[in-house]
């Protein structure tokens, strides 16, 4: 009931922040930051579940972030056109924002069984090309789509980006409501899955597959069940950025390359692999250290060097800098923000306490 009770009011301050997150931060790029934020947290949770919590490494979750996007954007396209077109309004969000997330999921989901299957044969090393190679086949065939096509895929919009049925723009429904809801949904989804039966299961093969299977786990249908899980994930949050409020009306093939995958990868293993607090905390540092790396870019002071030394190339002074900031925290906690450790809001002993005043 306390959990209850606690998702409701998460979902009452979603509610307000939808009808009032415009006024209370009226810069669209710091509401844009925020929600990003937000999608990049159900990145992380998803990730977290095959290479945290199963331990098999995959380098491919860009190719069911971008199976999940344009799923998302052509379902919500659609529905919008069904609905009249027109104005995008809360009131029709409750139509499309489910559809087009449940369709990501189903679709998303559906390629992690696929690509789950060599996972029981394959590991390590091996699994990651694996995965590697699905994530390009998926943005290369989409990006390599001719306009001119007569084909469905053509209709994707080839290396110029899928911008809706009427090439008038995705139609973006997704307001902080769903963005922020989904999110906390998310983070107490992979909570349970941690703490349930079957979370313990897969955490016990990634550390011993063999002993995990002489006390009654099924490998076979652990890890399949892993990457389902992990892949209907990322297709949610693939739908979410896509048909998020304040984000850009198209969705390109680009924005799912490996720089994508690794940002994910970053955020699982900075935060802690196997930590559901971890993940949460990777992906608000990863977010906001490339957003403060780009204002930090902008100050006179950065100018001003540029303008010294006409030489100086800003965008790899700002990965340096991003990739400095990385091997700093990895030095200093190699395990890790958390490790596998989660936040709680009593330690054992404030618990304990409370138990024996009750009784």
């Amino acid at each position: 009931m306390k959990s209850a009770r606690g998702l409701l009011v998460a979902l009452a301050i979603a509610l307000l922040a939808d009808f009032t997150l415009d006024r209370v931060i009226p810069d669209s790029s710091v509401r844009q930051l925020a929600m990003l934020a937000c999608c990049n947290m159900v990145v992380a949770l998803s990730l977290n579940v095959i290479n945290g919590m199963a331990g098999q490494f995959s380098i491919g979750h860009a190719g069911f972030l971008a199976l999940g996007a344009y799923v998302a954007a052509i379902v919500a396209s659609h529905v919008h056109l069904a609905l009249g077109g027109g104005d995008v309004t809360f009131a029709r969000s409750l139509i499309v924002v489910p559809a087009s997330l449940a369709l990501a999921a189903l679709v998303a989901g559906a390629f992690g069984f696929l690509v789950g299957l060599p996972s029981l044969r394959l590991r390590g090393d091996y699994l990651a090309i694996v995965t590697l190679g699905f994530a390009e086949i998926v943005r290369l065939v989409i990006a390599t789509a001719r306009a001119g096509d007569q084909t469905w895929l053509a209709k994707l919009g080839g290396q110029t980006g899928y911008a809706g049925a009427e090439d008038a723009g995705i139609p973006l429904y997704a307001g902080p409501f769903w963005i922020i809801g989904i999110t906390v949904l998310a983070i107490v989804v992979a909570w349970r899955l941690k703490m349930s039966g079957w979370g313990r299961s897969i955490r016990a093969l990634r550390e011993d597959e063999i002993a995990a299977a002489a006390v009654g786990v099924d490998p076979t249908r652990a890890k399949v069940t892993a990457f389902v899980v992990s892949a209907a994930g990322g297709g949610i949050a693939g739908g979410m950025l896509a048909i998020m409020r304040d984000g850009t009306p198209i969705v390109q093939p680009d924005s799912f390359g490996f720089q994508a995958t690794f940002d994910a990868v970053t955020m699982v293993i900075l935060g802690g692999s196997g930590s559901v607090s971890g993940a949460v905390v990777g992906s608000l540092i990863i977010t906001l250290s490339v957003k403060a790396i780009e204002l930090l870019q902008a100050t006179d002071a950065v100018q001003a060097l540029k303008a010294s030394y006409e030489s100086l190339d800003l965008n790899a002074l700002r990965m340096m800098i991003y990739a400095a900031l990385l091997v700093t925290l990895m030095i200093l906690r190699p395990d890790g923000i958390f490790g596998e450790r989660e936040i709680r809001l009593f330690s054992r002993a404030k618990r304990d306490r409370a138990d024996s005043t009750r009784a």
